[in-house]
Formats: structure tokens, C-alpha cells, sequence
């Protein structure tokens, strides 16, 4: 796949744009998250015609706030839902294994088994882990892939994860998940991907009203208005697509972040799993990124109230993740040591049961409007090509399409381990990039200075931030520094970046 068949510019986006109030296209799709990327990716695979609108950017909302990892579906094992634990195993080893090899890689965790854990939650632990294990094989994801779990003794886990506390540690629990380079690297695949198969991906434009043959559009960057017909219409919108069908009622589940720089928890290579006190199932999450950063996390809470463009973590927020951290380590993380924090929000369907977020059903649903227009809601980023798949049948007999093809699919950059060891790009961009690694370093050749990180200690290449320009539709320097990079993570960051940014971006739209 060359870049020309799936750049993403502000060039192509004016051409799309304007010849497509004359037409009818056969897909409209509305979102540009994971599961809107995918829906567009989907459904033109299938040789439809598609259009796919976002009000934002790629990966504006849900999808850019993630743990960033790829599940295997361990977790629903513990709360009965068998069905949406194994279709979890199953997406995770079609990303590891066909769609995406180059962008999700095999983290190991390790679960500190300190005083505070009983010998009963190890055993639990234990046999939860054997039974993700056994996910993993019936999904058929070779152990090459995903190593197996394996108890570690107190030594083995101090030399795995130095921070943890060594006072009273009986040993650790050992296993394996996917981790994502990137999730907004991953929807930004999707979308150039569905945009090699012909789908015209169009950021900047909000979808006003819907229905089942079209939509009434802004184009927010001019303020202009215009319709598009279409003959089947998705939304996508997650934690807003209530605000654009009527009946579509979500209880969104709110997950927070921090970021420490990696020398806080310095010697971490692993995740690690941090049992919340009081309950069985639940953990937080630490995970190093490989560029300087580790993120420390928990997700499942009830978010209430109005929905923002952007969610913004509260200090409790921040202040609880520390307390829980702290009962792990051997030198507890500050709240001065906190350099960034982000916050999402899940698009969970209200099913009319109460309890807690953490309870309801990762079960994604497709659900079709009295006037045709198809929502698909709920799931996680995991399944996102099953959810765009769902969401594309349920339209798909309009058409005579084929079945989905998705699942042999390789994103834009996909190559195999082999592959990837042999090109000649930093290992840094070979994970982010995969094939394409060599692509983006050779704007080097022309400006070296391209090749200086963006921002002091950090890798993130100014190359990186001209190819997001001219091949990731990255339209200013918010989409550069927030979505196809994470500079914007740590606000200190950002502000070294900005210059270089806005200077990129401003070159190109004077061409």
C-alpha cells in the first residue's frame, strides 16, 4: 500500500469536500474514534462508497484516552460475560497476529504480591490468569505471541519491577497482554487505511442532524452548510450519539490517567497490576510507554452529568491513583511528580439496571432508529473492527455486499516481525510506524533538523510531526501535538513543541 492510495492532507480533504454535496454515497458514517474508523474501513473493504465525517479530528474523544491496551478479556472472565471475554481473545490476536503486528506488542505485567493481597486473591489471581491463558489459546493466538503467566518469586519480582516494595513481598504473579504503540496511532491507521479502499475521511466537519438518507453538515473550518445524501447512514459519534438519534441512552464510564516522567519509577520495564483495596477484580494499571513516560491508571467510573469535548481529571481523581500506587512501591509517587493527566469517557449503553459502571456489559450493541439510521454503542477498543463489522452488516443487504474482510485486513504499515527487524529507521519509528519507519526518516535527508526531537528529552522526531502534515490529515498543530503524537500529554512538553508545530503546518498550507 503506498503512501500516495492513503494520505490524508488538507489537499485531498478540499477535494473530497467539495464534490460531495453532489453525490450520493452508498455509507455515511458519523465519527472518527476507533470504532468510526473502523466502521468507514469496513464498509469500504467491502467495495462500498463511503464517507466518513468527524466534528473534531481522528481520534477526538474516547478513542486518544485509553490505557492504551489492547485487552485480552481476562477481566469479564471474573464477571460471567464468556461471550465478550472470548470475542475480546479473539480481535486482540487478530491485531497481534494479521491487522496491526506492528503496533501492538506483548507487555508483560506483574502483580506485586504484597502484604495487602491475601493468599485467597493470589489464589484467585492465580486461576484467573490460567483461565486468560486458556482464552488466549482458543482464540488461537500462538504463545510466541503471548507468553504464558507464571508465578515469580520475591527476588524475580525485585528484579523484574525494582519500585515495588521488597518489605514483606511473597513474590509476584506474572502475564501478558497487548499494549498499543499508540491508540490515536492505531485510528489514524484505520482511517488511512479505509482511505486507501476509496473512503473519503473528512475531519472538521460536524454532523448537525441525521437520518436514514443522509445528514445536514458544517464544515467547521469556513462555517459552511450542506447536506449529503447517503443510502445508509452509521453513527459512530460514542459518548455523543445520544445527542443525534433519539433512544439512545448511555451511562458513560469515566477512566483517569496520570503521567510520570520514567524516572520516577526508574528500572520499570513491565506493567504492573495494583490491586484496589476491596476488591477482587479491580487494578490499577502502570504502563511505561518507551518514550520517557509511564502512565498509571484505573477506568470504570460512573461519569455523570454533561458530556465535554475534552474530560478533565479532578485532583481526587489523581490524589486516589497515587494513594492506590503507593501501596505498592517502595518510594511513593508525589503529586509533584505528576507532569500530565487525561481523563475519557466510555460509551456504555444504559440498560435499565443499577449499580455501578464497572458492572454493566462490555457487550457492544447496533441498534436501528425508527428512521434507518443504524447507532452502533458500547464495546471497547478492543473489538472495534467486530463492532464496525456488526454495525456494516446491519446495512450490508441494502447493497448485496460481500461479508466483512476486515479481520485480513492489514493496516497501513502492517509487516511482520522479519520484516520490521530489517529496515533501516530507529526502532522508535518502527514500532509507531511499522513499514513506513524508513518514510519518515528519510525527511530527514532533505532537513536534518527534522530529525531533533520536538521537545527536550523526549524522542518524539520533528519528521514525525511533518509526516502527520502531509500524510495524517493533521490540519493544525493541536492535531500534531495531541492526537498524532502525544507531546501534549505533558503541558511542558507541548509548549517546547508548539513553535515547531505551528511553524509545520503553516509551511504546508502555503503551498
Amino acid at each position: 500500500m503506498t503512501p500516495a492510495r492513503s494520505s490524508l492532507n488538507a489537499a485531498r480533504r478540499a477535494r473530497e469536500l467539495a464534490a460531495l454535496p453532489d453525490e450520493v454515497v452508498d455509507v455515511l458514517v458519523v465519527g472518527l474514534g476507533a470504532t468510526g474508523a473502523g466502521v468507514a474501513l469496513d464498509a469500504a473493504a467491502r467495495g462500498l462508497s463511503v464517507a466518513a465525517i468527524d466534528a473534531h479530528d481522528l481520534a477526538f474523544g474516547t478513542s486518544r484516552w485509553s490505557s492504551k491496551l489492547i485487552h485480552g478479556g481476562l477481566r469479564y472472565l471474573a464477571s460471567g460475560q464468556l461471550d465478550v471475554a472470548h470475542e475480546s481473545a479473539v480481535e486482540r490476536g487478530v491485531l497481534m497476529t494479521r491487522t496491526a503486528p506492528h503496533l501492538v506488542r506483548a507487555l508483560p505485567f506483574v502483580l506485586p504480591l504484597t502484604p495487602l493481597v491475601s493468599r485467597r486473591q493470589e489464589a484467585l489471581t492465580r486461576a484467573g490468569l490460567r483461565a486468560g491463558d486458556a482464552l488466549r489459546a482458543a482464540a488461537g493466538t500462538p504463545r510466541r505471541v503471548l507468553p504464558g503467566p507464571r508465578r515469580l518469586s520475591a527476588v524475580e519480582t525485585r528484579r523484574t519491577a525494582p519500585p515495588v516494595r521488597g518489605a514483606g513481598l511473597r513474590g509476584g504473579l506474572l502475564s501478558f497482554d497487548g499494549q498499543l504503540a499508540d491508540d490515536a496511532r492505531l485510528v489514524t491507521a484505520l482511517a488511512r487505511t479505509a482511505a486507501a479502499h476509496g473512503a473519503r475521511v473528512l475531519t472538521r466537519c460536524r454532523a448537525l442532524t441525521l437520518t436514514g438518507d443522509g445528514a445536514q453538515v458544517r464544515d467547521e473550518l469556513t462555517g459552511a452548510e450542506f447536506g449529503v445524501r447517503a443510502r445508509a447512514v452509521i453513527n459512530a459519534a460514542g459518548v455523543w450519539a445520544g445527542g443525534l438519534v433519539d433512544g439512545i441512552t448511555l451511562r458513560p464510564s469515566r477512566g483517569t490517567h496520570i503521567v510520570v516522567r520514567a524516572a520516577t519509577l526508574e528500572g520499570l520495564a513491565t506493567g504492573l497490576h495494583v490491586p484496589v483495596p476491596g476488591s477482587t477484580s479491580r487494578f490499577l494499571l502502570v504502563l511505561p510507554q518507551g518514550d520517557g513516560r509511564v502512565y498509571v491508571g484505573l477506568t470504570d467510573e460512573p461519569a455523570d452529568g454533561p458530556i465535554p469535548d475534552v474530560p478533565e481529571p479532578t485532583a481526587a481523581e489523581i490524589g486516589f491513583l497515587l494513594d492506590i500506587l503507593g501501596t505498592a512501591l517502595d518510594v511513593p509517587v508525589r503529586a509533584s511528580d505528576v507532569v500530565g493527566a487525561f481523563a475519557g469517557l466510555r460509551p456504555l449503553l444504559d440498560t435499565g439496571v443499577p449499580g455501578e459502571t464497572a458492572d454493566l456489559s462490555r457487550r457492544h450493541a447496533v441498534l436501528t432508529s425508527r428512521d434507518g439510521v443504524v447507532t452502533v454503542v458500547g464495546g471497547k477498543l478492543t473489538t472495534y473492527r467486530r463492532m464496525a463489522q456488526d454495525a456494516v452488516d446491519a446495512v450490508a443487504a441494502r447493497f448485496a455486499a460481500p461479508p466483512s474482510r476486515t479481520a485480513r485486513v492489514p493496516l497501513v504499515g502492517a509487516a511482520g516481525p522479519d520484516r520490521l527487524a530489517r529496515l533501516d529507521a530507529p526502532a522508535r519509528l518502527v514500532r509507531r510506524y511499522g513499514a513506513e519507519a524508513p518514510l519518515v526518516a528519510a525527511l530527514g535527508a532533505a532537513d536534518p533538523a527534522l530529525l531533533e526531537p520536538v521537545a527536550p528529552g523526549l524522542p518524539v522526531l520533528g519528521a514525525e510531526l511533518a509526516w502527520a502534515v502531509r500524510h495524517e490529515g493533521a490540519l493544525d498543530a493541536a492535531d500534531l501535538l495531541d492526537r498524532r503524537t502525544r507531546v501534549g500529554l505533558v503541558p511542558a512538553d507541548r509548549a517546547a513543541a508548539l513553535p515547531l508545530a505551528e511553524s509545520l503546518v503553516g509551511a504546508v498550507g502555503r503551498r
